[in-house]
C-alpha cells in the first residue's frame, strides 16, 4: 500500500468519524430529548436542538479535517486547493451559524458563565 492509498484511507476513516459522529449524536440527543419530555424538565424543543446542534458542528470539524488531508496530501493542485477553500469557507459559516444557533451568541463572545468565573481588576 502506496503512500497516497493510505492518506485517501486514512480521509475516508475520518470522513467516517464526521458522519458517525453526527448520526450517533442526533440518536443520543433524540434519547436524551425522549427523556427529558417523560420527566417534563425544561424546553425539550430547544434541548434537542442544542444537542443536535452539537453533534452537527462535531462532525464538521471532523469532515473539513478529512478534506483537508486528502487535498493537501493527495491532489495538491490549483483547482482542488480552490474548492478546498469554498468547502472550508462554506462549513465555517455553517458553524458559526449553528454556533449562533446554539449558544445566542458569537463563537469569539465570552459566555455568561465565562464572565462570572473571571476575577475582574477592581475584585
Amino acid at each position: 500500500m502506496g503512500f497516497f492509498e493510505v492518506v485517501e484511507t486514512v480521509g475516508k476513516v475520518i470522513d467516517g468519524i464526521g458522519v458517525a459522529a453526527i448520526a450517533v449524536g442526533a440518536l443520543l440527543a433524540l434519547g436524551a430529548t425522549v427523556s427529558r419530555m417523560r420527566d417534563k424538565a425544561g424546553d425539550p424543543y430547544r434541548f434537542f436542538r442544542e444537542q443536535l446542534g452539537r453533534s452537527i458542528l462535531l462532525g464538521l470539524e471532523f469532515l473539513v479535517a478529512a478534506d483537508i488531508i486528502r487535498t493537501v496530501a493527495i491532489t495538491p493542485t490549483w483547482q482542488s486547493v480552490v474548492v478546498l477553500a469554498g468547502i472550508v469557507v462554506i462549513r465555517t459559516f455553517l458553524s458559526f451559524s449553528l454556533e449562533v444557533e446554539i449558544s445566542g451568541r458569537w463563537p469569539w463572545q465570552k459566555g455568561a458563565s465565562a464572565e462570572k468565573a473571571e476575577p475582574r481588576a477592581g475584585d
